[in-house]
């Protein structure tokens, strides 16, 4: 069967480009996969794809609007006048322009068959709206209804009913957008997965305590480094290891020098190897202001990972029972997360034993079980509907590219 990822970059690092990534790394064994990306910000992608699944641009543009190769584009950007397409409400859809609005359309029209996923709210209202019923268009919301503005919002209601279904990863999400969009929608809760892991951990982890995301207000860091400086006021030998990249980058290298933090918070950039991290580590912090289902979280509890984490919207609350797997602390409340790390740093004991429960937790998010969701799925919205086999020798990676090979 044929599966289609529509994403708005898949060269980035963000959880929505790390989930899909794993979606179709699990899925190209028995289906012929594809993820197409609107734009493109490097060379290769940040994560690993299973070469099975072929991944192409639909414009060779970076976010900004020029040509990946560098050369000059006339049409960048081109918003200063209302758009009639429904998706404007989008907060990445500035960055979009109507020749970008048309090569979507137009990948999505020259699909044959088959099932096309689109990963954020413009791409599935455009699907919605553009994508050929002869597709099983399936909408994914790696956020939360809740944190869209009330214009988005709205259009999200008159469009969604148009789409085969919609996926979300909470129950809290299920229930929002059940009052939204009413009982005849199709709504499916199917949580992130994350691949079985394979490493094993470090057997005496180090005094560390470490987060991972994106560098922006979403994720939360400064209030993290705010927390931290509570608890090095007690626990001068433990030390905060940041991995990610991203605009807030210089902003929080200045709150840690402000708060006299520089040798025991330390922003250590993307890796690939953040498994391994984990390992080394013994607890995990999650300050977000607001989320979806962060893959970073099932992937430090799949480490047995004890976790202290803000019970923000919505994701947590789903994963973490407060005081079996870890420690769920009232939204932006700086004080009570410097208060919950320090518990578990002064309770070797009880970080071991969250820790162990976490590590339970995490194994039913494996691919493996997410994977039997989702064919389950495909399955029920078929129905009846014939769709063909993949091409002879797809299986190989023998398929040709619609767009451009990466």
């Amino acid at each position: 069967m044929n599966i289609r990822y529509l994403i708005h970059n898949a060269y980035g690092v963000g959880g929505t480009i790390r989930t899909v990534f794993n979606q179709a790394n699990a899925l190209c064994a028995t289906h012929d996969v594809e993820i197409a990306s609107v734009y493109r910000t490097a060379e290769v992608p940040a994560f690993t794809l299973d070469p099975r699944v072929r991944l192409v641009s639909l414009t060779d543009l970076r976010t900004d609007g020029t040509r990946w190769n560098g050369t000059p584009r006339r049409l960048r950007k081109t918003r200063a006048v209302r758009n009639p397409l429904p998706h404007g409400r989008d907060f990445r859809y500035h960055r979009w322009d109507p020749v970008v609005d048309l090569r979507i359309i137009r990948y999505m029209r020259a699909q044959k068959d088959g099932i096309l996923f689109s990963t954020r709210p413009a791409l599935n209202l455009l699907s919605a709206w553009f994508a050929p019923r002869r597709l099983v268009r399936i909408g994914q919301d790696h956020m939360n209804f809740a944190s869209y503005r009330k214009g988005l919002q709205k259009r999200i209601v008159r469009a969604y009913p148009r789409l085969d279904a919609v996926t979300v990863l909470t129950r809290a999400d299920l229930a929002t957008y059940r009052e939204a969009l009413g009982d005849a929608m199709p709504l499916f809760r199917i949580p992130n997965g994350i691949p079985p892991r394979t490493g094993t951990d470090e057997p005496d982890r180090a005094r560390t305590v470490i987060a991972a995301g994106r560098l922006g207000k979403q994720k939360g860091f400064d209030m993290l480094i705010d927390a931290f400086a509570l608890v090095h006021e007690q626990h001068p030998d433990w030390r905060l290891d940041i991995f990610g990249e991203g605009q807030a980058r210089g902003r929080l290298t200045a709150r840690i020098a402000e708060r006299g933090l520089g040798d025991v918070v330390r922003l250590r950039g993307v890796t690939r190897t953040l498994d391994a991290e984990f390992a080394k580590a013994s607890i995990f912090a999650l300050s977000s202001r607001k989320e979806g289902l962060p893959m970073v979280l099932l992937e430090a509890m799949s480490a047995g990972l004890p976790v202290v984490s803000f019970d923000c919207p919505t994701g947590p609350a789903d994963v973490v029972d407060d005081g079996v797997n870890g420690l769920l602390i009232p939204p932006k409340d700086v004080p009570g997360l410097a208060a919950g790390l320090s518990r578990l740093i002064d309770a070797p004991a009880e970080r071991e034993r969250l820790g162990a429960a976490a590590r339970t937790t995490a194994s039913g998010y494996e691919m493996p079980v997410v994977v039997a969701r989702w064919e389950g799925l495909f399955a029920d919205l078929l129905g009846h509907r014939r769709v063909p086999s993949p091409r002879a020798g797809a299986a190989e990676g023998a398929v040709t590219d619609p767009v451009r090979r990466r």
